[in-house]
């Protein structure tokens, strides 16, 4: 047991030097290894998670959509979510269909290896981004009638060279 321990204060104390360093504030919630924060995008707010698999040796970091989606649209906003994720490289989109809770995760595998600024950073940043890339695509569904297909042609056509 004091292996996980020493584990999870290892990779904890990797991500506090890292939010510190990125100077993100951040509160530790009680009697868990995991690290609340907020991040302010240029298309919203919203809450981060970083956790820490202790077991696994894994690190898991999570933006919590701003909104979640009623039992009318979650039909829509999941085929919007299935057709993102399938041109992802780095994390995925997941909605849970009891509560409509949208979040966006990114994982480490810290397992035999150091974790560093650099491989924190690579995560933590690919994963707001991509939240603040397609939350406009998810509010779009959740205000009007535009079809999920249509939704993800404008977001992901932006990026296209022409």
């Amino acid at each position: 047991m004091s292996m996980s321990i020493s584990t999870a204060s290892r990779l904890l104390s990797a991500l506090r030097a890292f939010f510190d360093e990125e100077e993100w504030a951040y509160t530790p919630l009680a009697e868990r290894p995991v690290l609340k924060l907020g991040y302010a995008g240029k298309t919203g707010n919203w809450t981060c998670y970083a956790q820490v698999r202790e077991l696994d040796e894994q690190v898991l970091f999570y933006s919590i959509c701003p909104l979640t989606v009623g039992p009318a649209k979650r039909l829509a906003v999941a085929e919007f979510l299935t057709r993102a994720n399938y041109g992802l490289v780095i994390g995925n989109f997941e909605m849970d269909l009891e509560d409509g809770e949208i979040r966006y995760k990114t994982s480490l595998d810290a397992e035999s290896t150091e974790l560093t600024s650099d491989m924190i950073r690579n995560a933590v940043y690919a994963n707001v981004l991509m939240m603040d890339k397609y939350l406009p695509g998810v509010l779009s569904i959740l205000d009007g009638n535009v079809p999920p297909k249509q939704t993800i042609d404008e977001i992901e056509t932006e990026d296209r060279p022409d």
